[in-house]
């Protein structure tokens, strides 16, 4: 008799999306055509066609720079904070209402699983538009100085993990502190900022306030480099984080950056090991991967660590792969086949270093970018895989003796965004977060978000924080 449950497919209803053939961008409070060469954006989970988006060319650019010069100066720098307030709560509340169509587009697009856009992304980027709606009459008040002031015109970047949630963190902020945007968000990941557009448009936001370009690097590049910018805001890779500080040295531009990570989760004997494999789990796998704090590095003290290593392994082969519709499923598509592509080169070295890999047995869908939970043991810090960042549902085993070692080599990568601790004593905990070159240290938890939190990272992280009091100062002149 098979004792196995098996779960019956629990389908969210496409139609909810409201997908349309074609999106266009918006400027200036309208939505419009772009000179560049449209793109078709993909459903990673089936290789199909979604739709087709305007992209912009550098005029369109030039365009959106000035409106947004316009709606500052004229309009919205201008405006009481409590007045501006009013809109950024209108936006706050529309996306709360609009909830389930942005989940069930952003799944689509970009391939997470419903049940994390439905509960994770959506929600959360609804409450970062009402926590900083908050800030806009109280700037004077934040600490950052008498009378701070918006800084202009900011030229916000946003990658394609989380494409809805990083509008919301870079738009809220700017916003509410009076400063005017143009948006470029991600090339394949465009849907759900242009429906956030429909949003701020219905909102009765002024035009030219927020401006959303679709399109690929040379827009965000042409976006970054206009004169006509006072503040760049960019979440994405390293590489490309460092090719725009350096196009911006001199420039007197503000600039903040959040970049990849490589963040090492440290379990101690004494800690809560059930606990703590539910915290790795969801350290790395959590939205395949496709996180630029995951703690893809999994430290265990060596007394522990086989036992561990056996509780997540079967913790690991219960995960379900596949549409990322179906509210039964754990793990989703990787974004796009460039994507899976890197993956499977850096799962290639580590076996080719002589870590020792292990897959979850779960099928895979025959159609779309899928790749099933993998974690190598064995690894040593030499490995590319203890190295570089794989942003992939790929989890490397270290382990350590003692607390120095394991502070060692938690510390021991060019990155700092994150961080996770587990263990028993508080006192061990405090000691481990003062010595952890980390932004966020997490204590017997994982990937826990706030909007009243700050987040960003140090050395090849990037700079700057984003959320909470602290993630104004940002976007003001103080």
């Amino acid at each position: 008799m098979n004792d196995m449950w098996e779960y019956s497919p629990a389908l969210e209803n496409r139609d909810v999306a409201n997908l349309k053939p074609s999106y266009r961008m918006f400027v200036d409070g309208e939505f419009v055509e772009g000179a560049g060469e449209p793109l078709k954006t993909l459903n990673p989970a089936t290789e199909e066609v979604l739709a087709e988006v305007s992209t912009a060319a550098p005029s369109d650019v030039d365009n959106a720079v000035k409106a947004a010069r316009r709606a500052h100066e004229r309009v919205w720098g201008r405006m009481p904070g409590a007045e501006r307030a009013k809109y950024v709560f209108r936006i706050a509340r529309m996306i709360a209402e609009r909830s389930r169509e942005l989940a069930v587009l952003e799944s689509l697009d970009n391939g997470k699983p419903i049940k994390e856009s439905r509960d994770v992304d959506v929600p959360t980027a609804s409450a970062h538009f009402f926590y900083h709606a908050g800030w806009a009459d109280k700037l004077g008040y934040a600490g950052l100085g008498p009378d701070p002031r918006p800084l202009g015109v900011a030229g916000q970047v946003i990658p394609w993990n989380f494409p809805l949630l990083m509008a919301a963190w870079k738009l809220a902020p700017a916003l509410a502190c009076g400063n005017t945007v143009v948006l470029k968000p991600a090339e394949t990941t465009p849907l759900t900022a242009l429906v956030l557009a429909e949003i701020i448009q219905q909102a009765d936001v002024p035009p030219g306030v927020v401006n959303i370009l679709p399109g690929a690097g040379d827009v965000g590049a042409e976006l970054t480099n206009h004169p006509g910018v006072d503040k760049v805001a960019f979440t994405g890779s390293t590489d490309v984080g460092k090719l725009i500080q350096r196009s911006l040295a001199g420039s007197g531009k503000k600039l903040t950056l959040e970049l990849g990570g490589k963040a090492a989760n440290v379990v101690f004997d004494d800690a809560p090991l059930d606990q703590a494999v539910e915290g790795i789990v969801n350290g790395i796998f959590f939205n395949q991967g496709h996180v630029c704090c995951a703690g893809s590095r999994l430290l265990v003290q060596e007394s522990v660590a086989d036992e561990l290593l056996d509780k997540l392994r079967a913790r690991v082969s219960t995960l379900r792969i596949g549409d990322p519709l179906d509210k039964n499923t754990d793990v989703g598509a990787i974004n796009s086949r460039a994507q899976l592509n890197k993956i499977n080169e850096l799962v290639s070295s580590g076996e080719a270093e002589g870590a020792s890999r292990w897959t979850s047995p779960c099928p895979l869908p025959e159609k779309g970018f899928f790749f099933a939970p993998t974690v190598f043991a064995g690894v040593s810090q030499a490995m590319r895989i203890a190295r570089e960042e794989i942003f992939g549902p790929v989890l490397s085993v270290l382990t350590f003796r003692t607390p120095d070692e394991a502070v060692a080599k938690a510390n021991n990568t060019p990155y700092g965004l994150s961080a996770g601790i587990w263990t028993d004593k508080g006192s061990r905990i405090l000691w481990m977060a003062n010595k952890m070159r980390a932004g966020v240290v997490w204590a017997n938890t994982f990937n826990r978000f706030d909007p009243t939190a700050p987040f960003g990272g140090y050395q090849e992280s990037g700079f700057g924080r984003e959320g909470g009091r602290t993630g104004l100062e940002a976007y003001l002149d103080v």
